[in-house]
């Protein structure tokens, strides 16, 4: 899944699409992971960069191509030559931003009406900012669609390998698949507080054994 202008690997590779409204932290997430930064290559055709990120497993080494928008998804709607042979996808969205939840549903449908049956997580990123205005309760989607969800901070690097190892274990049918090197991120640009995401985690973990509210708008009123 390798860009034309990029070298081919001889190791398992696949094409991972990243989408999410803008400014939910896609491209900072991408960027942490340092050696992806330095390799990243443009495509012109549909406006992404596409920065190649290598993970370390017990099976051997592993490589996303991370198709990241740049900002594409202001323009309403991306281009199918985004999605198109999409491996596997991440979906952002901004807990210090009620809309970007409320989109969530919206870039599931256009991924799904591309990729099909690909395994998704969805991530909620900034946890590290006090003023969360999307509760751990509040998100539901993940449990109607059967996602992964994991709550991130790209700038602290809270749970970075998460999304990475989730999608690593269902692309190679092994739940035993671990990182046993830990990749080349850039330093936290700010702290978190520990004790209140593990909260955070709590809520989560009891409101997944809650059944599922009829309409998701229910808890934003």
């Amino acid at each position: 899944m390798a860009l034309p202008n990029q070298q081919t690997v001889d190791y398992p590779s696949f094409k991972l699409v990243i989408v999410g409204d803008g400014g939910t932290g896609k491209t900072t997430f991408v960027k942490r992971h340092l050696t992806g930064e330095f390799e990243k290559k443009y495509e012109p055709t549909i406006g992404v960069e596409v920065p190649p990120l290598d993970f370390f497993t017990n099976c051997g080494k592993i490589r996303f191509y991370c198709w990241d928008t740049a900002g594409q998804e202001k323009f309403g709607g991306l281009r199918d030559g985004y999605y198109i042979h999409g491996q596997c996808a991440i979906i952002m969205f901004d807990v210090t931003a009620r809309l970007t939840y409320k989109n969530v549903p919206t870039w599931h449908r256009d991924l799904c009406r591309v990729c099909e049956n690909i395994p998704i997580v969805l991530c909620g990123n900034k946890v590290d900012v006090k003023n969360r205005q999307v509760k751990a309760k509040q998100v539901t989607f993940h449990r109607k669609k059967n996602l992964q969800y994991y709550e991130i901070s790209a700038k602290s690097n809270y749970n970075f390998e998460k999304p990475f190892l989730y999608l690593a274990r269902k692309l190679a049918g092994d739940p035993n698949l671990h990182f046993v090197e830990t990749p080349a991120l850039a330093p936290p640009e700010v702290p978190i507080d520990l004790a209140a995401q593990a909260q955070h985690e709590a809520e989560l973990a009891a409101a997944a054994s809650q059944p599922l509210p009829d309409d998701d708008d229910d808890a934003f009123e």
